[in-house]
């Protein structure tokens, strides 16, 4: 039996109304949605089969884990739904790497086989937990205000690693009215809102005015429905806070164009906005100790060293060019003039290599310019008689286990090798002598 997950994309999710149901009892919800705040409890096995799951490796590669799908009687571990990331636990000590549904169930994935029929302790990875309520319930407060107060319809969300995203239905979102609802969610969480969780049947006349996408096509029983008092209410499976003090804070980062005619709102709430606060504060600190000054000057700071280096780089680029017109003339009447010539420097660019040859203009010689570091990367160009260049370009970025390309005389490229420029010299010479042999 091969156990494939269900994975969080990369793109915002369509957020839905899921309902997950005990086995055996289509009225009941698991327990993890009939209380997020629980963090053990003791249930039953009921089977234990040999899977695989397919995770993200090194380098972006995909490895497939050999393991056991376990079915509880009931499990305090959310399976991903709703546009929330399933939750991280441990059976009896033994992990969970991943928790899905299928069906009325929920499948955990282990590495450990567990015994069908036999009591376990299940644990859940508590910060996961609460951090997945804090942003959950935050992106419900925010969707029920920004509909409020502007008619943004919510589309979509995606509960990401490092932050929450919103799609919003509007073309364009303005930093006042992001602010307003900013200010606005933060006074519910002041307020101390309530949050609760409650059932009612299809046939219940209140469902009409529940907001909600529809329901899937597998919904059995009676409908799950989050209601913050007095703001909003909304069909949903996910965990959440019992009120919205819990949230502790919302901060919202901005916005960014979203796809066909959609805006996406970008937001933390809870714990995620005092890791945030954190970082930002380490990075200020370390700021004002390069910079020299406080926090409140570090945007001038900054603007006016980009100005220095913009004149610095401007300054050295004319030098540059300067010293390759230097260059190529002392090559031109050197007495060495003729044959193969070779020059590497290890600061300077493209540029530099082609003013050289620009300034030699010579038909006769073959130049074989470099820059960059002696024994590791850097860029190349051979210049000289138009047909020679093109039987030897090619073969001077095998050498130099690089890639290249020219026309007119010219073939220039970027080399991984630049420790054998000496056997690069050593084949243009043989070809400069063979040459001079046949003539």
């Amino acid at each position: 039996m091969k156990f494939v997950p269900l994975r969080l994309p990369s793109a915002p999710r369509v957020f839905s109304v899921c309902r997950f149901l005990v086995p055996g009892d289509p009225a009941m919800a698991f327990r993890c949605q009939r209380d997020s705040y629980a963090r053990e409890f003791t249930t039953t096995v009921v089977s234990c089969s040999p899977a695989e799951l397919q995770i993200e490796g090194g380098a972006g590669k995909k490895e497939v884990l050999s393991g056991f799908q376990v079915v509880l009687e009931d499990t305090l571990l959310f399976p991903e739904g709703g546009g929330q990331p399933d939750d991280r636990g441990t059976i009896n000590g033994v992990s969970v790497l991943r928790v899905t549904r299928r069906g009325a169930q929920a499948d955990h994935f282990t590495q450990t086989a567990l015994t069908p029929g036999s009591q376990v302790q299940v644990r859940v990875d508590w910060e996961r937990r609460f951090d997945h309520m804090q942003q959950h319930s935050g992106q419900h407060l925010i969707t029920a205000v920004a509909d409020h107060l502007f008619g943004l319809k919510t589309t979509s969300w995606e509960l990401g690693r490092l932050r929450s995203t919103i799609e919003l239905d509007s073309p364009s979102v303005s930093a006042e009215q992001a602010a307003a609802i900013e200010q606005s969610v933060n006074e519910k969480i002041r307020d101390r809102l309530p949050v609760h969780v409650r059932e009612l049947s299809l046939e219940d006349p209140e469902v009409e005015q529940v907001r909600g996408r529809g329901l899937p096509d597998d919904h059995a029983g009676p409908i799950r429905v989050i209601t913050i008092q007095g703001v909003d209410s909304n069909m949903c499976c996910g965990t959440h806070v019992s009120n919205l003090s819990d949230l502790q804070v919302i901060k919202i980062l901005g916005t960014e164009k979203g796809k066909k005619n959609k805006t996406n709102l970008i937001f933390l709430a809870g714990n995620r906005v005092l890791s945030w606060m954190e970082r930002s504060h380490g990075t200020e600190k370390a700021l004002t100790a390069l910079l020299k000054c406080g926090a409140e000057d570090h945007v001038e700071a900054v603007r006016k060293l980009q100005n220095s280096t913009k004149l610095l780089q401007k300054n050295n680029l004319n030098l540059l060019r300067d010293l390759a017109v230097h260059i190529a003339h002392s090559l031109r009447n050197s007495p060495d003039w003729g044959g193969v010539v070779v020059l590497h420097r290890k600061e300077a660019d493209s540029e530099f290599m082609n003013i050289i040859a620009n300034e030699i203009g010579s038909e006769e010689t073959l130049l074989f310019l470099t820059v960059g570091d002696e024994k590791g990367a850097g860029l190349f160009l051979l210049a000289g008689p138009a047909e020679a260049v093109e039987t030897l370009g090619p073969r001077v970025a095998e050498v130099l286990e690089g890639k290249g390309a020219g026309k007119k005389g010219r073939f220039q490229g970027k080399a991984t090798k630049m420790s054998r420029r000496a056997e690069v010299q050593a084949l243009l010479q043989d070809y400069v002598s063979a040459q001079s042999a046949e003539e």
